[in-house]
């Protein structure tokens, strides 16, 4: 029956994406009726196109192992704006969009408490590694469960799942709320690799090593070039106007002295900025999957894994600067030492890894429009001074508005409905206002967001990043190449190609050979791992499974 099902989703795959290269002559007798451990890869900021415009630049046995050995998903898309961090982690693992999550974005508005809140902060709990105030943080603003949460219920809660990244949020979301650990780095004076009491009320031993071992110092070192930079013919000139400067440099060339610019740029908090952030990240996941003795057990383990420097090197220095190069560079020699250290300590064949980004980002505007390329900067400021004005003029002296952030506007409903105003009409009243203001692209309210289903394009994908609870009540969109943002380096958060648009790879145990540039989603990949390993879909998933990916169903 199992082989006749196998069968059956091989031809409706063939059939149904005919464009997919498959190699069907994918090793199907494993050693395992499990993996012993999945490991899922986020590289922050990562678009798509640097697999493609560093390819032959990498060695072997990085992105070209899981590219060539494993499954390459050429077109995966991310479906919602907006294209932050932690709605990007938050949709990976748990297979639906911020509608149903609840992960709006980093920050947001808080129409309940009337302040602004960060994704993960949770005061209730308190620091574990360090005497500040940067470990008081859970899951708890994640409104669904996760595929590693599934994972746990699967198994009686005997897999362990284990999160990592220098950033809080890009190890507490994925890990979801049953892990039995998530860590990230405390810079500034600290660091260190640190937790929260949600999870444990001490360091493992392993960490406390770890955090003694002086690795973070011994990359306090000048950052150069991997390779002489002659070489690096794949970015812009090293010497440009569209870099940001750490303080206390006058130019934003290499080599970069850490050593000296540590002092003004908050001791350790410096390395996040640079790609030794990555390789501090790596030598810790390494040291998790030891100390923790992942994929030694009985049942599957899963480890998630951030690489969050990539995302700070790019705000700072952009897509097109030498120190992204390098960046991605040398993390392809970290993604080779940790698919070593898998195969020296889980075997290979017995894990598998997926590997993906929760956001793209998009050229610096300044470089796109000196080369004649439609783009440039939103003025916030103005945006904002104009919209109160509209609110007074427009609503008989009336400040409207409560606050204005993440693209959208939060109307004061409560004056609304004291001072005899219609909701909708209100909502409607600032639309226009928004449509007709520079640089916007497109507008809508929460009540449209609510009673139409929008079916493609910029709505759609508004729509799905629209949360009845938390969102505010106009959403709008910027023009392409159009950022509220520093004139030096790249952000993110659009819609656009170049923050959807990111890779998706699958490699090891229970993968096929082969690649398809059909389109994929981001809410894809949760329940395509659930399917893997015969787990429940997490509770919210609106994304289905990759079937042509699979060498197997459970």
């Amino acid at each position: 029956m199992k082989n006749a099902l196998l069968t059956f989703f091989t031809l409706l795959t063939l059939t149904t994406f005919g464009q997919a290269s498959v190699d069907l002559t994918a090793d199907s007798n494993s050693k395992t009726t499990n993996p012993k451990l999945i490991v899922g890869i986020v590289v922050d900021q990562m678009r798509y196109d640097y697999l493609t415009r560093f390819y032959s630049r990498f060695g072997e046995g990085g992105f070209k192992r899981l590219m060539s050995e494993g499954f390459n998903c050429q077109n995966n898309q991310f479906n919602y704006i907006p294209t932050y961090t932690a709605p990007g982690h938050a949709s990976i693992f748990t297979g639906t969009t911020p509608a149903t999550h609840g992960i709006i974005g980093n920050n947001w508005y808080d129409k309940e408490s009337n302040e602004d809140v960060y994704c993960v902060n949770d005061s209730i709990y308190k620091t574990v590694g360090a005497s500040d105030k940067s470990g008081q943080m859970s899951p708890h603003r994640l409104s669904v469960n996760t595929v590693t949460d599934q994972l746990r219920l699967h198994t009686q809660f005997r897999s362990k799942t284990i999160g990592i990244a220098i950033k809080d949020r890009g190890a507490i979301l994925p890990a979801g709320h049953t892990a039995n650990a998530a860590f990230w780095f405390d810079g500034d004076e600290e660091g260190k690799w640190i937790t929260s009491t949600f999870y444990m009320e001490k360091l493992p031993d392993w960490v406390v090593k770890f955090n003694q071992s002086g690795n973070t110092e011994s990359y306090m070192k000048p950052w150069n070039t991997l390779y002489d930079i002659k070489t690096y013919t794949e970015s812009g000139s090293d010497d440009n106007t569209y870099e940001g400067l750490f303080k206390g440099e006058t130019k934003p060339v290499f080599p970069h002295d850490l050593p000296k610019l540590r002092k003004n740029n908050r001791n350790f908090e410096i390395l996040k900025s640079t790609a030794f952030g990555n390789s501090i990240t790596t030598d810790f996941a390494i040291a998790a999957i030891k100390g923790e003795q992942l994929g030694k057990g009985n049942e599957t383990d899963f480890l998630t894994l951030s690489f969050s420097s990539t995302d700070y090197v790019g705000h700072m220095f952009g897509v097109n600067s030498v120190e992204v190069e390098d960046t991605y560079l040398r993390l392809d020699l970290d993604i080779a030492k940790i698919l070593s250290s898998l195969d020296a300590e889980v075997g290979k064949g017995n894990y598998t890894v997926f590997l993906t980004a929760d956001h793209g980002a998009v050229d610096v505007p300044a470089y796109l429009k000196d080369h004649k390329i439609p783009a440039g900067y939103f003025d916030s400021s103005a945006f904002k001074k104009y919209l109160n004005e509209f609110s007074v003029q427009k609503f008989d002296g009336n400040q409207l508005i409560k606050d204005v952030s993440n693209k959208q506007v939060f109307l004061d409903e409560k004056l609304i409905d004291e001072k005899g105003y219609d909701l909708d009409d209100a909502e409607e009243g600032f639309a226009q206002a928004i449509l007709n203001f520079p640089k916007i692209a497109e507008v809508y309210t929460a009540t449209a967001m609510r009673n139409t289903d929008f079916s493609k394009g910029a709505a759609s994908l508004l729509q799905n990043g629209y949360n009845q609870k938390r969102s505010g009540n106009i959403l709008y969109t910027l023009k392409s190449g159009v950022i509220s943002y520093t004139k030096t380096g790249s952000t993110h958060g659009s819609g656009y190609d170049y923050d959807t648009h990111v890779p998706l790879l699958f490699y090891g145990w229970g993968i096929r050979q082969g690649s398809t540039v059909q389109k994929t989603e981001i809410t894809n990949i949760a329940p395509t791992i659930a399917a893997l390993l015969g787990l429940e879909m997490p509770d919210g998933t609106t994304g289905v499974p990759l079937e042509f990916v699979l060498d197997r169903i459970n």
